[in-house]
């Protein structure tokens, strides 16, 4: 699957995928336009969905009710055709959902230790989510400031890795209370891998 194209075809594959997510993706996505780009450019950005008969009112989407996963993809290749953006523009838009996320902020303030968060509490805000994939935590290294873990059973769209970079490092921003924070894509199920692996780091 191109990450820049929307065909016919690609929106067919990923509106065939099983699987839901919680409407609060598409909340979040529309706050990011409108910060970028204003009123107008969730217009451009709502009639663009509309054409491609994938039509998506922000505004009016139910924040916990469940929507097909594939229309989330659709939403960011949309934003990235729409706005031309390129993929660190995808990556700050992961960023940016995790300082609005209500329920990433209620687990973090919740659960103070990093080990809790990160082995116990993290799997459990992406079940929250999403219906299908697994967060694995694999290792957390405080001491050497690195983390690293596993998305299983999550292969939608390539578009998503650079989403999750900027996801990923969002939580642990929050969570060591520093803005130096490097996401890295070690393994890819696009790239001949069979999950995606990350790895964190922070100073």
């Amino acid at each position: 699957m191109e990450e820049n194209i929307i065909t016919k075809e690609t929106i067919q594959k990923l509106m065939a995928v099983k699987g839901e997510v919680r409407g609060v993706v598409f909340k979040t996505d529309g706050e990011y336009v409108l910060k970028e780009k204003g009123e107008e450019g969730l217009r451009k950005l709502e009639e663009e969905l509309k054409k491609l008969g994938t039509p998506i009112k922000y505004k009016e989407i139910k924040t916990m009710a469940f929507y097909p996963v594939g229309l989330r993809i659709i939403s960011i290749l949309a934003i990235k055709k729409v706005f031309d953006f390129d993929n660190e523009r995808i990556k700050d838009m992961g960023l940016f959902a995790t300082k609005i996320s209500l329920i990433i902020k209620l687990f973090i303030r919740y659960f103070l230790s990093i080990q809790r968060v990160f082995f116990k509490e993290a799997p459990k805000i992406w079940k929250k989510h999403w219906t299908i994939g697994e967060m694995v935590p694999i290792e957390l290294n405080e001491d050497q400031k690195y983390a690293i873990l596993k998305i299983k059973d999550f292969n939608l769209h390539p578009i998503y890795c650079y989403y999750l970079r900027g996801y990923l490092s969002g939580i642990l921003k929050m969570l060591v209370k520093t803005s130096k924070v490097i996401s890295q894509e070690t393994k890819c199920s696009f790239q001949e891998g069979k999950d995606h692996e990350y790895l964190l780091k922070w100073e």
